[in-house]
């Protein structure tokens, strides 16, 4: 299942708080990658916050994934999570 996942930082936090915990973050990023979790990574262009395309089972295990990230096990970020399905409106071009 495709799963976006919308990251969202705890309000009244500076930049400062993020610094000693990036290596750490970019290091589980790379491993939830290479394990087929993360798909894609982008930064949205209008505000500083990531979205993620994931390829988990359910939304309980995109959650669990999730949760393995240092800056969400430091209470620094949580993530929105929107499920997708297949888009199938094509088929109405050939019935």
């Amino acid at each position: 299942m495709r799963i976006i996942a919308i990251q969202k930082e705890a309000e009244g936090l500076s930049k400062r708080d993020f610094v000693p915990h990036l290596r750490d973050e970019a290091q589980k990023g790379w491993d939830l990658y290479k394990e087929g979790i993360i798909r894609e990574m982008y930064f949205r262009d209008d505000k500083p916050e990531a979205v993620l395309i994931l390829e988990c089972e359910n939304v309980e295990e995109a959650e669990e994934k999730l949760a393995s990230l240092p800056l969400v096990q430091k209470g620094l970020i949580s993530f929105e999570l929107i499920p997708l399905r297949p888009y199938h409106g094509y088929e109405r071009l050939f019935v």
